[in-house]
């Protein structure tokens, strides 16, 4: 795909849910308006109860995990349980791998460049910033980590759909209680993206969607020091 393309689309193995509950009209809309919401960077974390769907079923961490392989969206890295969290850092937190097969500590990430992003696949300005992630992802490999942070978000299995149908195959995260927003005092808007460097200092908290692959290479470089 070309910088800075909407996303082509493709299905992912069905899950248990209901018609209306697939991420069909998702995935249409975010076609739809990718371009449109160039001017829209940030939604405020509002996100659709799952309980609120009365024909809502839930799917499980078992096909989750399933859905997240089948789509070649890579394992989470290791995380270290003793190095000791620092006070400019992320926060001694431990967050589960999308689908639940492992844990991240996050003050234990050390060791290279890190770029986290927070996303949901209810939120407009993060699917607008899906191809410069992607690119990002491909370009940086080997020189910058890049994890996503699915927040706020009950919804994981259409947040694996999503990921897989913009091509992301970079780790993704799961905070679905916000934990991390409540130990760093984010805003309740996202998306937001941290900038950490190797020694695991927070370097820069970057609020809103970024609208270009250039505009994260040049964030990159400046707060990481990183050239892309």
């Amino acid at each position: 795909m070309s910088r800075g393309r909407a996303p082509s689309f493709r299905r992912l193995p069905s899950f248990r849910r209901t018609p209306e509950s697939r991420l069909a009209r998702v995935s249409a809309a975010a076609v739809a308006v990718l371009m449109l919401l160039a001017g829209c960077t940030i939604t405020r974390v509002e996100e659709p109860s799952a309980s609120s769907d009365p024909t809502f079923v839930p799917a499980t961490q078992a096909e989750v995990l399933q859905a997240r392989k089948a789509a070649g969206i890579a394992a989470c890295p290791e995380s270290s349980e003793t190095v000791a969290a620092r006070p400019d850092g992320l926060p001694d937190l431990t967050l589960d791998c999308l689908g639940g097969d492992s844990t991240v500590r996050l003050a234990g990430l050390r060791g290279k460049p890190m770029v986290i992003n927070l996303w949901a696949q209810w939120c407009a300005p993060c699917r607008a910033e899906s191809p410069f992630l992607r690119e990002f992802a491909q370009v940086g490999k080997g020189k910058v980590l890049l994890l996503g942070l699915n927040y706020a978000d009950p919804r994981p299995e259409l947040a694996v759909e999503f990921a897989s149908l913009v091509g992301w195959k970079y780790p993704q995260m799961a905070d679905p209680d916000r934990r991390l927003g409540a130990a760093l005092a984010l805003p309740v808007a996202i998306p937001i993206t941290l900038f950490v460097d190797a020694d695991g200092r927070l370097v820069r908290t970057y609020i809103g969607g970024v609208h270009s692959y250039d505009e994260l290479k040049q964030l990159t470089h400046d707060e990481l020091g990183v050239t892309l």
